[in-house]
């Protein structure tokens, strides 16, 4: 029994110097965090002004337009005259002056003056009577200095109404000198 309990101690110490010899497994190392990615530095560009619509100038515009836009705006004022009468009244003349500066703004334009007249008399009589009046208008424009080869007259007499009543609101209305821009 001797033997057994020392071949046991034997075997026991064999067993713990091999269990003590024996590699240590180290455990794997965590793996590293992972690594995120570099974006690739963007230098932020400074946005560029938006561009702007070149402005277009006053001349630049209204050359831009047609004529029938020009004369839509009604950039002339009519002016009006007393019964029988082809005068310009006192009334009238600032409307003139105020016409002549647009048309001295505006050189190259050229005009018609639309005589007119109302309801009462002959055709002939009033055919006469709105030439008068369209040649009054333009000795007046003449003599503010707009050039008299930039301006035509043409009489309708009566048969252009701009108002079609028979009283004498309609009348004062219709004796009138207006204008239409014909070239620019």
């Amino acid at each position: 029994m001797k033997k057994i309990a020392i071949l046991s101690l034997a075997c026991l110490l064999v067993l713990s110097f091999l269990v003590s010899c024996r590699k240590k497994v180290e455990a794997p190392p965590p793996p590293p965090p992972p690594q995120v990615k570099e974006q690739p530095k963007v230098e932020k560009v400074k946005e560029a002004p938006p561009v702007k619509e070149p402005e277009l100038t006053e001349e630049e515009i209204f050359a831009a337009k047609s004529l029938e836009e020009v004369n839509r705006a009604k950039p002339l004022a009519m002016i009006h005259f007393d019964y029988d009468k082809f005068f310009i009244r006192d009334d009238a003349k600032p409307v003139l002056d105020s016409n002549a500066q647009w048309m001295k703004k505006w050189s190259s334009v050229k005009i018609l003056i639309e005589g007119h007249c109302d309801e009462r008399g002959t055709e002939e009589y009033n055919m006469a009577l709105g030439e008068k009046r369209a040649k009054s208008t333009l000795d007046y424009l003449v003599s503010l200095g707009i050039s008299a080869n930039r301006i035509k007259i043409i009489s309708y007499g009566k048969s252009q109404a701009l108002d079609p009543g028979h009283n004498e609101i309609a009348w004062q209305k219709n004796r009138r000198s207006q204008f239409l821009i014909i070239e620019k």
